[in-house]
């Protein structure tokens, strides 16, 4: 009896692996698309606290969209030229797009490379999304973007077909990202400070310099299809009003020039909420076009060197992370409802208390439904109709997709401190693990680190989460990369 039981108990377990092999051995399929979101001229642009009109475009901003199958799982990434993405523009893009793929919505993940040279859309997009006809007719470049980003994913869908993986990492040697908040004698911490200034005593943090690189290659000719690349460092570095894509503009013309001009540049921007390009050493600044053919070259070169990825399993897997807001108070009300229609009438305003403001009225309209204030008076970004009276706290995601033993992309949303993306990093069960801010919402703002508050400056003023918050999405996403790797 025991023998028999023992023989079919072992043999469970070759049917067991047997299953898991042939699933294994079902081929990924993948896709890329891009399509262009240009917005037209006179359209305001987004990236600062004043109004900037555009007068025309240095390139194209496109949505840039991968898509994985395999068998009955599917998962479905794009990353759009914007600043940010508002929780409207991603429940709406997930909407449209699910019912024109069949991937659910859960595993399509919307996000932003986070240019300073994009538009300032969310006030249009949420007269879109109002519900009444005259809305959404008044509103064409809403309609026009959401349509936009949503083709991007149908197309990518589309194109999907049997491919082959090779990942891996390069390290960034000439600088072009720095931590931009420092360590100050009286122990405070201030952003963006030089080395020449006698209070600095040193950076407040790290920087990233790995890029995350994977390639998507067909697998019958092995030609390039895309390639998807990840640096921690802000979209900050083109200024004045013309559109552009900012330095992974230069990224993709390098990788064209190398791989074919229908090669898909996918660019995920890493946690990089306090690392920009300024070198506090020197005061003159790399340029765009300096910072974009140097990470070009980079990686231009390392795309020979990739391994090939030989276990494509695709798993996808997400958490909802209840994210706790900070309070609002009448008097912080108040003083909003004073400071920023002063601002916008041209008077000097200091900028932490307009920062402090525009924070205020956003947390009230998270916070309450209705809002103390009238959120629309006041914002043109940071309005939100799913988001509208939610409470005291956000209900974010965190996304991650698996591929084989060795490939993880991690889904974040806001503008997560470097420390927190290296965290992710170390603890990873994966090779090579992509860290990719700003998905799925913006409405966190700034994710500093737990330790970051207490130093405080401009980050932690413009962060509507509690300390603390950083650190739960790390625990988040490790324990999901825990899962998808156990699993196998």
């Amino acid at each position: 009896m025991k023998y028999i039981l023992a023989t079919v108990f072992l043999a469970s377990i070759v049917l067991s692996l047997s299953i898991h092999a042939a699933e294994t051995k079902i081929p990924l399929h993948a896709g890329v698309a891009e399509t262009d979101i240009t917005p037209p001229e006179g359209f305001p642009m987004a990236g600062y606290y004043h109004e900037r009109l555009a007068n025309g475009q240095h390139d194209p901003l496109k949505a840039k969209a991968i898509v994985f199958r395999q068998g009955e799982t599917s998962a479905a990434f794009v990353v759009a030229d914007l600043t940010g993405i508002a929780r409207d523009l991603c429940v709406e893009v997930r909407r449209l797009a699910s019912a024109k793929t069949g991937i659910a919505e859960k595993h399509i993940v919307v996000s932003a490379t986070h240019s300073h040279t994009a538009p300032d859309y969310t006030g249009r997009l949420y007269e879109f999304l109002a519900g009444d006809n005259e809305s959404r007719e008044i509103q064409p470049y809403a309609s026009n973007l959401v349509n936009g980003i949503v083709t991007a994913i149908v197309a990518a869908n589309e194109a999907a077909q049997p491919v082959t993986i090779t990942a891996g990492s390069a390290e960034q040697t000439f600088p072009v990202s720095f931590n931009r908040r420092f360590v100050m004698k009286d122990g405070t911490v201030r952003t963006w400070q030089r080395l020449d200034n006698p209070d600095v005593v040193r950076a407040a943090g790290p920087i990233d310099p790995e890029i995350t690189l994977l390639t998507i290659r067909d697998a019958k000719d092995d030609a390039p299809r895309g390639v998807l690349s990840n640096f921690a460092l802000h979209l900050d570095t083109v200024g004045g009003q013309q559109w552009s894509a900012d330095y992974p503009y230069y990224i993709e013309q390098a990788l064209r020039k190398k791989l074919g001009d229908d090669v898909v540049s996918v660019f995920g921007i890493g946690a990089c909420g306090d690392i920009n390009h300024s070198d506090p050493s020197r005061t003159e600044r790399n340029k765009t076009d300096v910072i974009g053919n140097s990470l070009g070259a980079t990686i231009e070169a390392a795309v020979p060197t990739l391994a090939s990825v030989a276990s494509t399993e695709l798993q996808v897997r997400t958490a909802t992370v209840s994210f706790p807001l900070q309070d609002v108070t009448q008097v912080q009300l108040d003083r909003a409802v004073e400071l920023i229609p002063a601002a916008k009438a041209g008077e000097k305003v200091d900028f932490f208390d307009l920062v402090g403001a525009y924070k205020a009225i956003m947390l009230d309209q998270l916070h309450n439904k209705p809002p103390i204030v009238p959120a629309s008076e006041f914002l043109s970004w940071g309005l939100s109709h799913n988001w509208a009276g939610v409470g005291d706290a956000l209900p974010v995601e965190v996304t991650t997709m698996t591929i084989g033993t060795e490939v993880a992309l991690v889904f974040l949303p806001g503008e997560v401190f470097v420390d927190l993306g290296l965290a992710i990093k170390r603890g990873s069960p994966y090779r090579t693990t992509f860290v990719i801010e700003l998905s799925n919402c913006v409405e966190t703002i700034y994710i500093p680190t737990r330790a970051a508050y207490a130093g405080g400056s401009y980050e932690v003023t413009n962060s509507t989460g509690q300390p603390g918050n950083g650190e739960m999405l790390v625990e988040a996403a490790l324990k999901l990369l825990r899962e998808s790797a156990s699993a196998k």
